[in-house]
């Protein structure tokens, strides 16, 4: 998703400038063309030459050299986004006030492509009410911010100010290439995962989902702006930190979960694999094997057909559906038996592998979507809101 895109860096001097190296060469690797901006003191912590390593590109440190162009404007045209990172307490002060007084600061007054902030710096800056200020007015402005993530900091002190992992600073930068917050004031429940059901303290029943797709889902529309919370049982990556989440294992665990929530929510995202059987009679002793195994089943609620009895005017309600045969004409059976807005299909032959193939189908449409799973995650959003690129 990011091949030829033109990613201009801008790095600041702050300690966390040391893991932009990461991020440039992730971006580099993933078939960007990332070019570098190095304020005068991000290069006390990182030399030039490592970025100009990284990317194959120059690294520009001064704004004034007679045997370039004007530099902050042809860099400024040249960028598809500008990504500062780290973003130090200085650099989004100066940009909320226009002052442009060094490269940097210059280039992004003179740019038109999307900016994204990737604020690093002591908690206690931080949360200083004129940061917070600022990072609010640049926001009405239409510039991009990420949260610091929570954690020990360099400086000794703990709490919320610690530079973002990367690959979560990749999928804003892909999403931003392409959208807006235009996502603002929607309220989204999202479920992901398999459900685990006990036999014994030791043994219990799952199934192959890995949860990748409803994780994608549930980032994609937290970057563009909507309230999202996340139901999710077992799932093969990290749930980041940003994302408001819930860990219900069982299919009774997420029943409940879902049922306390749903009422609050415009849409809900039902991409969790439910368990449909669980153990009858769980044994609170582990088994032992000097046995045969006689293990008697039932069935766990429904909780997507309870959900579509449970949906007044105004919600949406979005299935899944992952079939091995027949997997449009299955789908638009569960679509009208559970009362489903929508419903995402997928052959289970794509199950647990990061790229994917979906038909999103109403009774008005039929969307066919391939490809990575956050690129299907934003493809399902437009779908089924009606949106479509910047």
């Amino acid at each position: 998703m990011l091949k030829n895109k033109k990613i201009l860096l801008g790095i600041t001097g702050g300690i966390a400038a040391y893991k932009a190296v990461d991020l440039a060469s992730k971006l580099t690797k993933s078939g960007a063309e990332v070019r570098t901006i190095m304020t005068a003191h991000a290069c006390e912590f990182v030399s030039p030459l490592t970025f100009k390593s990284i990317t194959h590109q120059p690294v520009i440190t001064k704004m004034f050299n007679a045997e370039a162009d004007i530099q902050h404007i042809s860099l400024a045209d040249w960028a598809d986004i500008l990504v500062i990172a780290p973003a130090t307490a200085n650099i989004i002060g100066k940009t909320t006030f226009g002052i442009a007084d060094d490269l940097l600061s210059t280039t992004i007054m003179a740019t038109k492509a999307p900016v994204l902030f990737i604020p690093a710096m002591n908690i206690h800056m931080y949360e200083n009410p004129i940061v917070q200020e600022n990072i609010t007015k640049l926001t009405k402005f239409g510039y991009f911010f990420m949260e610091p993530e929570f954690g020990f900091l360099a400086c000794g002190y703990e709490g919320k100010g610690r530079y973002p992992k990367n690959e979560e600073i990749i999928f804003n930068i892909i999403t931003y290439l392409d959208y807006k917050k235009d996502l603002k004031n929607k309220n989204i429940l999202v479920t992901a995962g398999a459900n685990i059901e006990d036999i014994d303290p030791m043994r219990f029943i799952t199934n192959h989902s890995s949860g990748k797709m409803g994780l994608a889902l549930a980032r994609a529309a937290h970057i563009r702006g909507a309230n999202v919370k996340l139901i999710y049982s077992s799932i093969t990556d990290e749930v980041p930190e940003y994302l408001n989440s819930v860990k219900a294992i069982s299919a009774q665990d997420m029943y409940r979960a879902i049922l306390k929530d749903y009422p609050n929510y415009d849409i809900t995202f039902m991409m969790a694999a439910v368990a449909d059987y669980t153990p009858a009679d769980p044994s609170r002793q582990k088994i032992k094997k000097s046995a045969d195994l006689n293990l008697e089943l039932k069935r766990t609620k429904d909780i997507l057909k309870e959900l579509g009895e449970k949906k007044v005017k105004g919600q949406i309600l979005v299935g899944f559906a992952a079939e091995s045969e027949n997997i449009k004409e299955n789908a638009l059976q569960k679509l009208t038996k559970k009362n489903l807005n929508y419903i995402c299909a997928n052959n289970l032959k794509v199950s647990g592998k990061d790229d994917t193939e979906i038909i999103v189908l109403s009774n008005s449409i039929e969307t066919k979507i391939s490809g990575d799973k956050f690129y299907a995650a934003h493809q399902i959003l437009n779908a089924i809101l009606g949106l479509a690129k910047k």
